[in-house]
């Protein structure tokens, strides 16, 4: 079989007895921010796309054919103003984060690869390829996806100086991703899943590779999707899952993933919640913020592949 991530799933997880990650100073739970790099690298008319992206912005979809300046300019807002404003909340509460960047995106905007490449060189932010374009996986040959994921890593390690560390797909991957992502051997994890509140390891061919989930939960694409209107709202779904996991962590420690986009989260009544909430947790003693490459590499100090720790995930190739 080609590889095929989706021959193989697997239901049970940890099941009751998930293993005890004893993040650093013996924190109950991480708390990782992800703040989305994408525009500039949406599909657009004038690279030759047939129609103007409309996903996730303020109209919520499609209008007319073509070319939409509207929407172009609801895409600009992200990194000519929301950007900063969530750089600037995080750098308030000195709060590390991770950023999915899409290479296309940081070759348009020299200043916010600057910025990245300050922001990774004090240890406070880390990177994850994220694409280097905003597009689809599905439809792509192994050998187009393949080189998608090098020059996405390439693009972004010249611009900000820093390699990414892990992968994300801007849509869901294809049964090759996890291969091609392994087999190009600069990624430390990818975070194509939704399946848990902790990393865990597969088998892919004859390697263990670390899986960091991702979440669509705790994520500022509610408010696009209309399951929350307000920065309140937004703020009890954060509020909410943080207690939970919080109360768990006394004796089942878990991390917990806020996905962040700079032209949702960075419009002002937006970035309110995410300052109230960063305000209230970020002095917890009990709290580790970290960087997505810090659970990474904390879960491979723990738990080595293939520890008995660790239930290693089959991957039918």
């Amino acid at each position: 079989m080609d590889n095929d991530i989706a021959a193989f799933r697997d239901f049970e997880g940890y099941g009751g007895t998930p293993p005890n990650p004893k993040w650093p100073n013996n924190a109950r739970l991480a708390v990782n921010f992800v703040v989305n790099v994408e525009e500039g690298s949406e599909p657009s008319v004038l690279d030759g796309d047939s129609n103007t992206e409309t996903g996730l912005i303020e109209t919520g979809g499609t209008a007319f054919p073509g070319r939409d300046l509207g929407a172009e300019s609801m895409f600009e807002y992200g990194s000519r103003a929301g950007f900063w404003r969530i750089l600037k909340l995080l750098q308030l509460h000195d709060a590390a984060a991770t950023f999915f960047v899409c290479s296309q995106a940081l070759a348009r905007n020299p200043r916010i690869a600057h910025a990245l490449r300050e922001g990774t060189a004090s240890g406070l932010y880390d990177l994850c390829g994220h694409g280097a374009r905003w597009e689809r996986h599905q439809g792509m040959s192994v050998d187009i996806e393949r080189a998608v994921i090098s020059t996405a890593y390439d693009t972004i390690e010249a611009l900000t100086g820093t390699a990414p560390l892990g992968w994300y797909c801007r849509y869901a991957p294809t049964e090759n991703t996890r291969r091609l992502v392994v087999e190009h051997g600069g990624y430390l994890y990818d975070s194509d899943a939704y399946n848990d509140d902790l990393p865990y390891w597969v088998a892919c061919g004859d390697r263990q590779h670390l899986v960091v989930p991702y979440t669509q939960v705790t994520n500022d694409a509610k408010f696009i999707r209309g399951s929350v209107a307000t920065s309140v709202d937004f703020e009890r779904v954060l509020r909410d899952q943080f207690s939970v996991l919080y109360d768990e962590g006394e004796r089942e420690p878990k991390m917990m993933t806020i996905g962040l986009h700079c032209r949702i989260a960075g419009h002002p009544f937006r970035a309110a919640a995410i300052g109230r909430f960063l305000k209230d947790i970020a002095k917890d003693p009990n709290v580790w913020l970290c960087r997505r490459s810090d659970i990474a590499r904390h879960w491979i100090s723990q738990f080595p592949p293939a520890s008995k720790a660790d239930r290693v995930v089959k991957v039918d190739l």
